[in-house]
């Protein structure tokens, strides 16, 4: 063989494995996403691109991508895991009796000059009428509480449907974002 053919399909075979490694990155281990909608606003607005892990244990207040109804993915935080109960009383989360902080809410103009309640009072049992989060699923709110379509509508979210967690906003570059507020 020609030192030239030797270099052509050196360089074939080293694209082939290249594209073969980044396939299998993609599908199992991370994946980036456009973030569509103001649901999650202030911690994402519309056109935030987003890495996701797919190997990430999903934890209460981790945001995560995952699929929906019609094929659309949502990008929502975890509010509940299986085995909690949930309720909103007067803009203050209760997790399991005890009242749970929500820092990455604070930035946000409609939280801090609300009309009315940020997040209108509930209990799980009144949304979804289970009065905890069954097993292999779990409940989610979008950070901009009065304009999200979430687990309030569409009930919980199965394990299965998760894609994973989001663990950094790349895009755009000057909000550019690694890691973010979880238990």
């Amino acid at each position: 063989m020609s030192k030239t053919k030797k270099e052509v399909v050196e360089w074939l075979a080293a694209i082939i494995i290249g594209v073969v490694i980044v396939t299998i990155v993609r599908m199992f281990i991370a994946t980036n996403y456009e973030v569509v909608g103001k649901s999650m606003m202030p911690t994402f607005s519309d056109h935030d691109k987003v890495i996701v892990n797919k190997l990430s244990p999903i934890n209460r207040m981790d945001i995560i991508i995952f699929h929906g109804a019609q094929n659309e993915d949502y990008v929502k935080r975890v509010i509940g895991i299986p085995g909690d109960t949930i309720k909103y009383e007067n803009d203050e989360l209760f997790i399991n009796n005890k009242k749970v902080e929500e820092p990455f809410l604070e930035t946000f103009e409609a939280y801090k000059n609300p009309e009315e309640n940020f997040t209108e009072d509930f209990e799980l049992s009144e949304v979804t009428g289970s009065k905890t989060v069954p097993p292999n699923r779990y409940f989610v709110l979008g950070d901009n509480r009065m304009s999200s379509l979430d687990s309030r509508y569409f009930h919980f979210i199965e394990k299965n449907e998760i894609i994973g967690e989001v663990k950094v906003r790349y895009w755009p570059i000057s909000r550019f974002t690694f890691n973010f507020y979880s238990e």
